[in-house]
């Protein structure tokens, strides 16, 4: 039995490539988990086995879904990953997601997460033909919100959230595509 692997896209901004998840980032997703820099996007348990599970679920999203989140990395040195960001909806969320991450506190204050959520965000829209999306956010991650509302998101307090075990979480609603053109 052959199983088609589904085609992921290979996006590109000013500055950065948006590629599919690739085994050679795992070590740069573990280091990301098991440092404080997560705590906002994963639980309490940051072994390299809980990475590797959340990093196959990102990945398996493209499998399952026909798109999923793009890491990102400098046009120069691509097999570097700087975090990820794109088109996310598991199955028990509300609505589709755009989702970032910064992975280290080096790529942070230079606009990369901006550029590849932008990046996203028009592949999703553009791409994927999304009419609407969200990016939920923990109350206390004061960059992320600052993020979106860079990309001229607004809190919906009307919008439904996931259930994080009754943690708090906003929701960001990204512009629609037509207020972007």
């Amino acid at each position: 039995m052959t199983t088609a692997l589904p085609h992921i896209p290979t996006l590109e901004t000013e500055r950065l490539v948006l590629r599919g998840p690739r085994m050679g980032d795992v070590a740069a997703w573990a280091d990301f988990v098991a440092s404080d820099r997560s705590r906002f996007v994963r639980g309490d348990d940051t072994s390299l086995c809980t990475s590797w599970r959340g990093f196959a679920h990102v990945a398996g999203m493209w499998m399952l879904r026909g798109y999923g989140t793009f890491v990102f990395a400098l046009k120069d040195t691509p097999d570097q990953a700087l975090g990820m960001t794109g088109p996310w909806h598991p199955l028990d969320w509300p609505e589709q997601e755009l989702g970032w991450t910064v992975w280290s506190a080096e790529a942070e204050g230079k606009g990369y997460a901006q550029e590849a959520a932008r990046e996203g965000r028009r592949f999703a829209y553009e791409d994927l033909g999304w009419q609407t999306a969200v990016s939920y956010i923990d109350p206390e991650n004061a960059r992320s919100i600052a993020l979106a509302e860079r990309l001229g998101c607004t809190l919906d307090p009307e919008a439904e959230t996931p259930d994080f075990d009754g943690e708090a979480v906003l929701a960001y609603r990204h512009p629609a595509p037509e207020a972007l053109q």
